[in-house]
């Protein structure tokens, strides 16, 4: 996929979660999210984080002793914007071309996606995934050593989408949505039940 159009995607995404999270009661921003310690408010205020000075992330990798997890959920934490802040900070991004140093083009299309599932499963609303988009992601994921590894993870298994043409690994078949099949490459065992096969029952006694 071209850069132009992931980043397109990215701001389809990210407008499209402002909208969402624009609707929710003040209850729902305090619904336990798919990541697992965060809320969703944590998880739409993260999206934003991506936006940070990189002077002020280097700082809290520091402060976090260099621990991608720890220093996420340190800059979490110290974020006390309220729910609109949140969301107006998310929708200005639309449109901008920033991201972290070291990462790729995709890397803020698979955070989007991610995300988005993370905020929006829990609270029962429904949220394609387009599935050009979904395949960049789970093409990205498979790629990825740090932080979830999926290749190590489901070793002997082989992931086919339905409704789109991908499949990476080797071994018995976990078949379903490309939408499911990004969230179990990502670590969001939810995604299980979207897919069958002997793959599948294999991938659901991986931690």
């Amino acid at each position: 996929m071209h850069d132009d159009d992931i980043w397109q995607h990215i701001d389809d995404q990210r407008a499209d979660l402002a909208d969402l999270l624009d609707t929710l009661a003040p209850s729902q921003w305090s619904t336990p999210s798919l990541c697992e310690g965060w809320t969703v408010r944590d998880v739409a205020a993260h999206l934003t984080h991506a936006n940070a000075p990189w002077s002020q992330m280097a700082w809290q990798a520091f402060r976090s002793g260099f621990r991608f997890n720890a220093m996420m959920r340190r800059v979490v934490t110290h974020d006390a914007r309220p729910p609109e802040d949140v969301v107006d900070a998310l929708r200005a991004m639309v449109g901008q071309r920033h991201r972290p140093p070291g990462t790729a083009v995709v890397d803020p299309l698979v955070d989007a996606l991610i995300h988005g599932q993370d905020i929006a499963r829990p609270l029962g609303i429904a949220r394609s995934m387009p599935t050009d988009a979904a395949t960049a992601a789970a093409h990205r994921l498979w790629g990825m050593s740090f932080p979830l590894n999926p290749r190590k993870r489901f070793v002997g298994i082989r992931f086919t989408a339905t409704d789109v043409d991908f499949a990476v690994g080797d071994g018995d078949v976990a078949a379903g949505p490309i939408g499911d099949v990004v969230l179990v490459l990502a670590g969001r065992r939810p995604g299980l039940a979207g897919l069958s096969g002997e793959g599948a029952a294999l991938a659901r006694t991986r931690e």
